[in-house]
């Protein structure tokens, strides 16, 4: 620790971040340039997944979490977004396979792993019935409308919304989402704090401590979606190389935005307090999409940015799966290490047909 009361790598990431992408601007990409941004990228990424920690313990619970989840979305959306800028038409289906990625990754990668690791320690847990099941109802709703029924609209052809239904859906999300947030940081927090204990053992950061991480954690934002934009290219040529399908772009970078709060959250699952890894995990999804696609439509609305939403018919059952799953895993208010093994085996699925299709 130095004197300001952070580790060395939470400032030191942030600044290399913001070297390396002034030499990626100064001199271009080279083989070396590009292995020391990534690894400046994916640390940094970690640098702001703490930072945003620090403000959240500062704010306290329930609003805790959902500075965490805002803040890994905002990553999110900016990757998405100036991907989808530079990229043009080719990619129009990018905000779709991210935001499906990150709802696959975090139902089945992120709580299937807590579940799993919390069980093999603790054989048992519980959590808040009430708020996982209204989390997962609004989970519901939200991949429906933006996920599956632009297949199902007549006004434009193919699985696509025209601006009124894009602008209408984007709203809507919004709304939900918001709904969300207020239930559980307003209305109904108790239904999310089951976990009353949770890091009464840390001390609380000062208020000066609280707001330079929120300054780094801007900074840092930042140079997480210069960086990201800069790599793209080199990441698309190497998905190209191994004869991938396009849609594992949005696989990478959902599981890029999602590795710090998914460490948080097997974290906090073997110490025996799963509410707040679901509150983690589930809010994630639900930020996903209730933030990144109002952003896209926005940009796609304002830009005339071609935009894809629709899932195909595979993607549609996998996803129908995982909700099912969902609802019965997390129905009951007790977990064991059976339900954390089902929902690992439908991300190994996932993850073989991204690949293999």
């Amino acid at each position: 620790m130095n004197v300001t009361g952070m580790p060395w790598w939470a400032w030191l990431w942030p600044l290399a971040a913001w070297a390396m992408l002034a030499g990626v601007m100064l001199t271009g990409l080279n083989a070396w340039l590009v292995a020391a941004a990534a690894v400046a990228l994916i640390a940094t990424v970690f640098a702001a997944v703490y930072h945003a920690e620090q403000v959240a313990h500062r704010v306290g619970e329930p609003f805790g979490t959902l500075v965490l989840a805002v803040a890994v979305t905002v990553i999110e959306v900016a990757l998405v977004v100036s991907v989808m800028l530079a990229g043009g038409p080719d990619k129009a289906a990018l905000a779709r396979d991210t935001v499906f990625a990150a709802v696959l990754l975090v139902c089945n990668g992120v709580v299937g792993t807590c579940l799993l690791a919390g069980g093999v320690r603790h054989r048992a847990q519980g959590f808040q019935l009430q708020g996982a099941s209204g989390a997962l109802a609004v989970l519901t709703a939200l991949t429906t409308l933006t996920l599956v029924l632009p297949n199902f609209t007549t006004t434009t052809p193919g699985p696509v919304f025209n601006t009124s239904q894009l602008a209408f859906v984007g709203i809507v999300s919004l709304v939900l989402y918001g709904v969300f947030v207020f239930v559980q940081t307003v209305r109904h927090p108790d239904d999310f704090l089951a976990d009353l204990t949770d890091d009464t053992h840390a001390a609380i950061p000062s208020a000066r401590a609280a707001l330079g991480s929120a300054v780094l954690l801007v900074a840092a934002l930042a140079a997480v979606v210069g960086l990201a934009k800069s790599l793209s290219p080199t990441m698309e040529a190497g998905i190209a190389w191994a004869g991938a399908p396009k849609s594992v772009i949005g696989v990478v970078i959902a599981a890029l935005v999602l590795l710090p709060e998914a460490l948080a959250a097997v974290r906090a699952a073997r110490a025996d307090r799963l509410q707040t890894s679901l509150n983690l995990a589930l809010g994630s999804a639900l930020a996903s999409i209730g933030l990144t696609i109002p952003a896209v439509a926005v940009v796609s609305i304002v830009l005339g940015t071609p935009l894809t939403l629709g899932l195909e018919a595979k993607e549609e059952v996998l996803l129908a799966l995982t909700l099912l799953v969902s609802f019965q895993t997390l129905g009951t208010g007790r977990t064991t290490v059976l339900q954390g093994a089902v929902h690992l085996v439908i991300l190994a699925v996932y993850l073989f047909l991204a690949v293999v299709p």
